[in-house]
């Protein structure tokens, strides 16, 4: 049951990255804030990773605050929010090797690509908001994952 509710989750987050970050770029541009530059160690070039910043009310819910969709060059992929307001955030990121926007899964519900969240929390659950949650003040601010 958890690796359905898990899979659920994860392909509802992924289907909203990419629109998310479509409509963060049609808005103005806000000038407050930090940045969270987020770096995560890959196997191979293909594919982007995309990455999705979420609050306590989005996290593994609905679509991400912000949205990157990262290129991979020389087997690493980073990405910087910008804009980001103190607070308490997470992080939920996949390798999406093949393109196709969307975190792939096998018949049984388990994830075909790769995946990581903030605090480099991994479990066979979905993962959870108390593991995966970290503090944002004004300083920007630097994250490695690893999937």
């Amino acid at each position: 049951m958890k690796t359905i509710l898990f899979t659920l989750a994860f392909m509802i987050a992924s289907l909203f990255a990419q629109a998310q970050n479509d409509a963060m770029a049609n808005t103005e541009e806000i000038s407050e804030g930090t940045t969270i530059t987020v770096t995560v160690p890959v196997p191979n070039d293909e594919g982007t990773v995309i990455i999705g910043l979420y609050d306590e009310s989005t996290f593994m819910r609905a679509a991400p605050l912000q949205g990157l969709d990262v290129e991979i060059v020389d087997g690493k992929a980073t990405g910087t929010f910008e804009n980001v307001a103190p607070g308490v955030y997470g992080i939920t990121l996949f390798h999406d090797k093949n393109g196709n926007k969307n975190m792939d899964f096998e018949a049984n519900g388990m994830p075909l690509e790769m995946y990581g969240v903030s605090n480099n929390v991994m479990s066979y659950g979905p993962p959870q908001w108390s593991d995966a949650k970290f503090e944002v003040a004004n300083e920007p601010l630097t994250l490695d994952i690893r999937m």
